[in-house]
């Protein structure tokens, strides 16, 4: 007999097959939401349940742990009713068992079960005024201390809810390449995630300014914003040389905090006129102007995008709103990545290792801000201090429901 009760319980699906949309009906729990995960160990001679294993990680991410090793170390130092809970019996795997599968664990897939494990928990967000859309941020980070044998760093992009804080997806990007490539197959996991990417609109900066990605979201009727820098000169010399003095002042803003003042103004101008723009679909040109005084010293520059959207979907004020959201990525979500979880520290270079721990990692930062913690570091803290509730909280459908939600108590 296994010595796995949850292996009892959830048998493994065949190797090979993909996993199944979590829909309403799959809301009850981890445990099921990670039985759909091919495993891919020979199945003469498991000694612990591939569910089991994911679990803990899991569980132990969102606890704080930030290497695998840490990952056995969480689960060895838990109580036997842990174990139980887990799916462990008298003993736990050791550190080799637990880097050895998770690092032939597709990446991919797992990324798309625990997005969509996410998404399922979250509550719809309520649409502020006529003129709400879903924004998706996308962006690209290195993993610094994961350096391949010829030195060279993996390298990984993401699309970010920023309404959720959710990656709803993400992909390796290859070796001997860039974001660019990998911006139509991170869309299509979007796409699969939300259902379509209708009225959805994708912001990401001036990398990501290329024709063909305006008209893959055109195609599916999502929508680009794009800063536009030097590396599309004509693009950018247009939008530059637009009468910008002439054009009232669309929306402006100030802010105050951190010894920092700084006022950021919005102009827009309609640009839908066909030829009038070098980029595909462009309704509206815009150009963000920040001035920031720091000690006394003051600053201003000027920022020049492109959106799909016309006037009466996008206002300045949107627009601007919109702008910022860009930012989310990295202040929510990488920076955190590193900072709080230690991602640049971490070495972990042997196959899907990198992707599946980044995988990991958006997994705690989702979790926790979809159950309303804005402190990453101190929410894991709370999870780790109370593993009990932890457990409840990811293996029920309301995490409202648990005896103590340990992100938001």
């Amino acid at each position: 007999m296994s010595s796995s009760p949850t292996e009892i319980l959830l048998p493994h699906r065949p190797t090979g097959t993909l996993p199944a949309v979590v829909t309403e009906g799959d809301r009850q729990g981890l445990f099921e939401v990670l039985s759909t995960i091919p495993d891919p160990r020979d199945p003469r001679g498991c000694r612990y349940s591939l569910v089991s294993i994911l679990a803990v990680a899991v569980c132990a991410v969102l606890a704080g742990a930030c290497t695998f090793a840490s990952v056995t170390d969480w689960v060895r130092n838990q109580d036997q009713e842990v174990w139980d809970r887990l799916g462990f019996s008298d003993r736990v795997p050791a550190a080799t068992t637990v880097w050895r599968l998770l690092i032939r664990i597709d990446a991919d897939v797992l990324s798309r079960v625990l997005a969509r494990w996410l998404l399922a928990r979250t509550a719809p967000v309520t649409m502020a005024g006529r003129r709400w859309r879903l924004v998706i941020a996308v962006d690209g980070k290195v993993e610094r201390g994961a350096r391949l044998a010829d030195g060279r760093q993996v390298h990984l992009l993401s699309a970010y809810d920023t309404s959720t804080g959710v990656v709803l997806a993400q992909v390796r990007i290859d070796a001997k390449s860039n974001e660019i490539p990998a911006f139509t197959p991170l869309m299509r996991l979007v796409a699969a995630q939300l259902g379509s990417l209708q009225d959805v609109l994708v912001v990401a900066d001036a990398l990501h300014a290329q024709t063909g990605h305006a008209e893959l979201l055109a195609a599916d009727g999502g929508h680009l914003m794009v800063t536009v820098k030097g590396n599309q000169p004509t693009l950018h010399n247009q939008l530059k040389s637009l009468p910008w003095a002439q054009i009232p002042i669309g929306s402006q803003t100030r802010e105050t905090g951190h010894g920092r003042k700084e006022t950021r103004t919005v102009k827009t101008v309609t640009v839908a006129t066909p030829g009038e723009m070098a980029f595909p679909h462009a309704q509206q040109a815009v150009r963000i102007t920040r001035t920031r005084t720091i000690k006394g010293n003051t600053s201003r520059e000027a920022a020049y995008l492109t959106v799909s959207l016309p006037a009466e979907q996008a206002q300045p004020a949107d627009l601007g709103t919109w702008a910022r959201s860009e930012w989310h990525i990295e202040n929510r979500l990488h920076y955190v990545r590193d900072v709080t979880l230690r991602e640049d520290a971490h070495q972990a270079r042997t196959g899907n290792g990198p992707a599946v721990f980044a995988t990991l990692r958006n997994t705690s930062i989702g979790y926790h801000r979809t159950n309303g913690a804005t402190n990453i570091a101190e929410a894991t803290r709370r999870a780790n201090h109370r593993p009990h509730d932890l457990i409840d909280a990811v293996t029920t459908s309301n995490p409202a429901l648990t005896r103590g939600n340990p992100t938001t108590q």
